[in-house]
């Protein structure tokens, strides 16, 4: 099930180096973005698709935003992800 497989993905990855796992599924890895900035990290991806149709023009719109506070001591330089 997918609370499984986010379950192992998070045990894979524990440690006091990591500071989030965060599931941006059905967005590409060109619609991600991740600014870090006076202590803060913000995690946005937005996604909009259209489409013809013989009855019209149909459009679907995602947007996902996560912000939290890096651990004190933490230097915005030092943080480092991937998508």
């Amino acid at each position: 099930s997918r609370l499984r497989r986010i379950g192992m993905m998070l045990d894979s990855c524990r440690s006091q180096s990591h500071l989030a796992l965060l599931d941006v599924k059905g967005f590409d890895p060109c619609d991600v973005s991740v600014c870090v900035r006076d202590g803060r990290v913000t995690v946005s991806a937005e996604h909009k698709e259209e489409h013809n149709t013989a009855l019209g023009k149909t459009c679907n719109y995602r947007k996902f935003m996560k912000e939290f506070s890096l651990p004190p001591g933490v230097d915005d330089d030092e943080v480092t992800y991937s998508v």
